[in-house]
């Protein structure tokens, strides 16, 4: 959901979350208001979203609190989550994070078998010549995630896509993932992707 008036007004109504109810409120919170983009129980069907089912906690709080401190300024950053978040209290993103990462988190979708290996290789191994790590190291040998390192595992092809073109380019800025991602070819990008995609 793009933030407009509808959008405005549910999240000022946010700030009425009294602190001592939110743990209960957690699961509706999720339902009323994050569904909308991340769909029913974090799986969202849209790659413009990410999937939040069994994402890290300590990730998805990094991330919504950069949103709400508008911090974390991609373009999508900007137009879908700095309204969102911005009345979100520490209390209030602590209780997402651990609603959503306490879900079954999705399951991989097929995708060509080359290109699945080559990721694989990727991932498991980097590439030597052009000095791109191997991507396990931090993100798990599962690609679970680990800490505030996410889960890759399951999420929308074209969203990790995405996310690899943008700190390549540094649309979103982070400096290990600027250093890893900017020697990768279109096609390598895309095979990582359908790799973690495929998990």
């Amino acid at each position: 959901m793009k933030v407009g008036s509808t959008a405005a007004t549910v999240v000022m109504t946010l700030c009425l979350w009294s602190a001592p109810a939110a743990h209960a409120a957690d699961n509706e919170l999720a339902s009323r208001v994050c569904s909308a983009c991340h769909g029913a129980n974090g799986l969202s069907v849209s790659p413009t979203f990410p999937r939040l089912a069994g994402q890290t906690a300590e990730y998805l709080d990094v991330e919504i609190k950069a949103f709400r401190d508008k911090t974390r300024a991609d373009p999508h950053a900007r137009a879908y989550m700095w309204g969102m978040a911005a009345q979100l209290s520490d209390n209030m993103i602590a209780g997402l994070a651990t609603y959503y990462a306490g879900l079954p988190p999705a399951a991989g979708s097929p995708a060509d078998s080359t290109e699945v290996a080559k990721g694989k290789q990727i991932f498991m191994e980097g590439l030597e010549a052009e000095q791109v790590p191997a991507c396990h190291a931090c993100h798990g040998e599962n690609a679970e995630g680990i800490g505030a390192v996410p889960r890759l595992a399951g999420q929308h092809r074209r969203y990790l896509e995405r996310q690899l073109e943008q700190f390549a380019s540094n649309l979103r800025t982070n400096e290990i993932m600027h250093d890893n991602s900017k020697n990768l070819t279109a096609a390598e990008i895309s095979a990582v992707a359908a790799f973690l995609s495929a998990q």
